[in-house]
């Protein structure tokens, strides 16, 4: 598939935009479509942290309904001012949960005009992996992908000819952050409870892994961007501007892991390549990664920086949406 960043460009075909509104940071993605060929012209994210003090009780606060609103009704002037031919819009977790999901799409279309379709979690997957493989080569051997998500994680067993098994869990950072980060640096106890509790959901996930023995973890944007980030900043590693698969090794994680669960909140800020937008859900996402590698060997891990809003564009290109 060629995609390539369009740095200048003339009048095209069709030009399209994806709203993905994560649970924690919406995206948006202005695309323009010309014969088959794809050119990202414009890729934001803002974080909105819809789930922020209300995610576990299936409620999504007024603070956070105002921080949706604002951030949708700016991607509706970015949109405005690109003449789109036609807008995807898609939520997820904090979305298909909230008692007052739907209320929420029902505001941001009456101020916006924007239709947002909540999926569920079987679809995220299904568009996460689409999204992996169009940008990295996974292989014929099957590879586990995990998109670590503000609400929910996705599992996708596949390789390049085929998916093997999926499975959406309701176990996104903003969750686990809420029911396990209370002290900062974490407590160790806080962890072991945290690790029980990942033994018991993820039951179905060790079973899959135990079935298709994949090799390989790929790790979808979000979270993994960040541990990328620090990984390059440690080692003197430059990347180009929206790379599809960026570095981090499976030694890399393990070391940047330890410095995280080690610091505080301000110490975590000053790690070079992190984030605010990430600082405080990243403690209880490492910890999710590094007990899945204590589950199940792995021998590689790459970082796909397309997910969801790529699958979306991938579906677009073939006439499957």
């Amino acid at each position: 598939m060629n995609w390539y960043i369009a740095q200048n460009y003339i009048a095209v075909a069709e030009k399209i935009a994806i709203i993905d509104c994560g649970t924690n940071t919406f995206h948006l993605m202005i695309v323009s479509i010309e014969n088959g060929t794809a050119k990202i012209l414009i890729k934001e994210r803002l974080p909105v942290k819809i789930g922020e003090g209300g995610i576990n009780q299936r409620i999504i606060q007024p603070a956070a309904i105002e921080r949706a609103i604002t951030t949708i009704t700016y991607f509706n002037k970015v949109i405005k001012e690109h003449s789109i031919n036609s807008i995807y819009g898609f939520a997820t977790s904090a979305f298909r949960n909230a008692a007052n999901g739907g209320e929420l799409q029902d505001l941001i279309y009456q101020k916006t005009n924007i239709k947002i379709n909540v999926i569920s979690g079987d679809r995220e997957a299904e568009l996460i992996f689409k999204g992996v493989s169009s940008a990295i080569d996974i292989g014929k051997k099957p590879a586990l992908v995990m998109d670590i998500g503000g609400g929910s994680v996705e599992f996708i067993i596949g390789s390049s000819h085929k998916v093997y098994w999926k499975q959406s869990f309701e176990i996104g950072a903003q969750r686990l952050l809420d029911l396990f980060h209370n002290n900062d640096p974490m407590d160790p106890a806080e962890l072991v409870q945290l690790n029980k509790y990942l033994r018991e959901y993820l039951h179905p996930l060790f079973e899959a892994l135990g079935k298709w023995a994949p090799s390989t973890l790929v790790g979808a944007s979000g979270t993994f961007d960040t541990l990328s980030d620090i990984y390059c900043y440690k080692k003197g590693l430059k990347k180009a501007e929206l790379e599809a698969e960026i570095p981090l090794t499976l030694e890399a994680f393990y070391e940047i892991h330890q410095e995280l669960i080690q610091k505080n909140r301000s110490e975590r800020l000053q790690i070079p390549g992190m984030i605010e937008m990430r600082v405080d859900m990243i403690v209880v996402a490492s910890a999710l990664i590094h007990y899945i590698l204590s589950r199940h060997q792995f021998d590689y891990l790459r970082v796909s920086t397309y997910a969801l809003k790529e699958g979306v564009l991938t579906e677009i290109l073939k006439n499957e949406i």
